[in-house]
């Protein structure tokens, strides 16, 4: 579109959820900058959406273009392999100076990574330990709080500015890298790439940000469903093992408190690196992009969390802001356009001018950004399970999978039965509707605008309205039309039918 190319800047917080932003009108939400964007010079879309509710699948997706079924990324452990294409190889092979600093959940840890970045950053091992790594603040096996990934507080030393774990490491890594740029390499557009852990649980955090969230105001937590009945199997499943049914509301509010004060810590460290860029000279010639990979339940249903193939709003609906550079149209708002994150790498190509080479389904938001229009999907899809028989795609390299003393246990060894606990399902959801076609256990089928929560499956309602149904039939379609459209990929390359 243009012969200038923009420096971009990929923040990736992990297991974000939409709601829980200042603009779009949740008064608990603490997202200055994030909020200050939405106003003054990028877009925040209101419902966009991710393509698996769990991380590799997730980015496997929004970094290729395709659906989690075009190429099977559907587990933890099925990441993007050699010949597959990945948007950072592009960028770089395409002249930007690729900076990676943050979490993988994406390329073979056994393949390296000089292919897709120059530099994946490690830095010194942070002065605090990541809470995955110690297991005294989970209480007893059995207790309420064992499964519960609640520790509240995170406590730093008196005379350390922050609690620096790895994520303030790469974030202020990052700002260094800006700070150097026009020493290092000023002959190259730069793109940092930003996957961070936060707030992906155990819930917990530092003050400021811990005593930052007005508890009073909080929206209210979605209740458990009464008996769980229309819902998927393994949400009853996870509740019964992860035992937080005693917990009363005040703990619950402690719990999503500090959920959405690591969220204010993550708005702080993106405004530090916007600053930077302004204080370089290069915040108007930078594409910013914030997204999550998915949600998290924050107690939603009685659950924390998430799960690999249901698909609630507070699992698959994630933040999505776009500042693009200077030069490119823009009107700030909150878009209603239906959006998903296979439409970042198309977006990043229409900014950068560099044409696929890969057949993927992603489609440019740059109309959008630029306020011609707010239609932009008419339905959005989220998957996961899988088919019975399907033993690698069970998790079983996973220590959760068999070992109970696993943090992630109650999830993790329900994937491995043979019941419709781990089915392959998918999702088409719309403004008003949302349809689940699941292999093993029944559909799913909700009317949004009268129950938002998803608390009541009406797909074998006998009251449905004629409008419902005719509805549901069009889900139907819908995700048959998606299917065959999505269903593969050609290789760009012929293969040679005879010798030469």
């Amino acid at each position: 579109m243009t012969e200038r190319r923009p420096h971009l800047v990929i923040f990736n917080p992990d297991q974000w959820r939409g709601d829980v932003l200042g603009h779009m009108g949740n008064p608990a939400a603490v997202t200055p900058y994030l909020d200050r964007m939405a106003r003054t010079d990028g877009v925040s879309f209101r419902h966009a959406f991710c393509q698996n509710p769990v991380c590799t699948p997730s980015r496997c997706s929004f970094m290729t273009g395709w659906y989690p079924h075009v190429r099977g990324h559907r587990t933890m452990y099925h990441m993007l392999r050699p010949g597959e294409p990945v948007l950072l190889r592009t960028l770089k092979e395409n002249g930007y100076f690729v900076w990676w600093g943050g979490k993988n959940d994406l390329v073979p840890a056994q393949h390296g990574y000089r292919a897709y970045c120059h530099v994946k950053y490690h830095p010194e091992r942070p002065t605090y330990p990541n809470l995955h790594r110690l297991d005294g603040w989970r209480g007893q096996p059995g207790s309420d709080t064992y499964y519960s990934f609640y520790y509240g507080r995170l406590e730093r030393d008196d005379d350390a500015e922050h609690y620096y774990d790895g994520d303030w490491a790469n974030v202020l890594g990052a700002i260094d890298v800006i700070e150097s740029y026009w020493e290092t390499v000023p002959d190259q557009p730069l793109c940092i790439y930003l996957p961070l852990s936060y707030p992906h649980p155990p819930y917990a955090v530092e003050e400021p940000y811990y005593s930052m969230i007005d508890r009073a105001t909080l929206p209210p937590r979605v209740p458990t469903p009464d008996g769980w009945a229309g819902k998927p199997s393994i949400l009853k499943g996870i509740h019964e093992r992860q035992n937080l049914q005693g917990w009363t509301e005040e703990r619950w509010t402690e719990l999503r408190a500090t959920y959405y004060g690591m969220c204010a810590r993550v708005d702080h460290q993106f405004g530090l690196l916007m600053e930077a860029l302004r204080r370089a000279g290069m915040y108007d010639d930078t594409a910013v992009f914030f997204f999550a990979d998915h949600g998290d339940f924050t107690g939603d249903y009685g659950l924390v969390e998430k799960t690999q193939n249901t698909f609630e709003d507070c699992l698959t609906r994630v933040p999505f802001l776009v500042k693009p550079p200077a030069w490119v149209p823009v009107s700030p708002r909150v878009s209603q356009a239906m959006v998903e994150l296979i439409d970042f790498p198309a977006t990043v190509e229409a900014l950068t001018g560099i044409a696929p080479r890969h057949t993927h389904f992603g489609r440019s938001l740059l109309p959008v950004l630029a306020g011609e229009t707010d239609e932009h999907r008419d339905a959005v899809f989220c998957e996961g399970g899988r088919l019975h028989g399907e033993t690698q795609c069970m998790e079983l390299e996973s220590r959760s999978s068999q070992d109970p003393q696993g943090l992630y246990w109650p999830r993790v060894n329900l994937q491995q039965s043979e019941g419709p606990e781990h089915t392959k399902a998918c999702m088409c959801r719309t403004r008003a509707f949302k349809y689940v076609r699941r292999l093993y256990e029944s559909d799913e089928l909700y009317l949004l605008r009268d129950d938002p929560a998803e608390l009541h499956n009406r797909i074998d309602d006998p009251a449905l309205t004629d409008a419902a149904r005719h509805a549901q039939a069009q889900l139907k379609e819908r995700m048959l039309t998606f299917y065959l459209e999505t269903g593969d990929v050609v290789p760009p390359d012929a293969d040679w039918r005879e010798s030469r």
